[in-house]
């Protein structure tokens, strides 16, 4: 019965500072030494900068700044981007849209991570009972396409940024939570959880304390994965009347206004651009943090 605390809390609390050292350094060089990870990182780092700094970098208000002389025109000195039918300044409204698209992505992936820590941990780790009634109803979510559950809960909540937000909280916790279980169900059986066990150490302190931070590396990586999948989902929501109601700028709302000006190219592309853009940048991000975490990687 000498066994310390050190040597119960699982694998990842022994000599932490020495053990973690080198992984550190390999996930380091794993990183920089991807090209495309660091393209992904420079790609993600523009648009976040760009939405949190558009008051001090864009000369326009994205609703109220309008230009009754410059309606529909073309990208010019003036306005670089061009100017929507209402005369304001396209590359304004893209970048305060970014807080809205970007935004919201984050918030609904980090929601999603946290209730699928939460459920999925109480389902792999305390019963065929509590994981029985949780994993039936992530199949119930898991069993309509994402974009179409969304929809309906953001048509129940009423169009805007806020029920768009909840409406996909709502449906992207399942996929965290079989993921975390099916991690819980194997560490569970580890001899550093008998150890804990032996000695007496509650079951929600292990769970919490010991098994939960050891399925954290898989939930990184699918949460940089995902971010991408997030900013189209809130993006085709906004497209379609369900999430961010005009006149706010949001990239896939203004996609949606493009519509009915064809000719007028740039109130398309440059929206969908931003999009394009911002998701191949987490997904070439997401990429490289799987490779760096990976320990088969060299």
């Amino acid at each position: 019965m000498g066994a310390s605390a050190v040597e119960i809390a699982g694998p990842d609390a022994t000599g932490a500072t020495d053990l973690f050292q080198p992984r550190r350094r390999r996930i380091l060089r794993v990183l920089l030494g991807n090209p495309l990870a660091t393209a992904g990182c420079l790609v993600v780092a523009f648009w976040v900068v760009l939405a949190i700094a558009a008051p001090l970098i864009t000369p326009y208000d994205p609703i109220t700044s309008q230009d009754a002389y410059n309606t529909l025109a073309a990208p010019s000195t003036h306005h670089w981007l061009g100017t929507d039918d209402n005369g304001r300044d396209v590359l304004s409204r893209i970048a305060y849209g970014g807080r809205a698209t970007l935004g919201v992505g984050v918030i609904v992936v980090a929601s999603g991570v946290l209730i699928g820590l939460v459920l999925g941990g109480i389902a792999g780790f305390m019963g065929r009972a509590p994981g029985e009634v949780i994993m039936r109803g992530a199949d119930v979510v898991l069993s309509f396409p994402i974009i179409v559950l969304a929809m309906a809960v953001s048509a129940a909540l009423g169009p805007s940024l806020l029920n768009a937000t909840l409406a996909m909280m709502v449906v992207w916790w399942p996929t965290y939570a079989r993921v975390v279980r099916g991690l819980v169900l194997e560490l569970k059986e580890r001899e550093f959880v008998t150890a804990a066990r032996a000695v007496g150490v509650g079951e929600f302190s292990i769970l919490w304390r010991t098994v939960i931070p050891n399925t954290i590396g898989p939930v990184i990586v699918l949460a940089t994965l995902d971010i991408g999948n997030a900013i189209l989902t809130v993006a085709g929501l906004s497209f379609i009347g369900f999430g961010v109601p005009p006149p706010n700028p949001e990239w896939g709302a203004m996609i949606s206004e493009a519509q009915k000006y064809p000719d007028q190219w740039w109130l398309s592309v440059f929206p969908g651009l931003a999009i394009f853009t911002a998701i191949m940048g987490f997904n070439f991000f997401g990429d490289a943090v799987r490779d760096a975490l990976d320990p088969r990687t060299n």
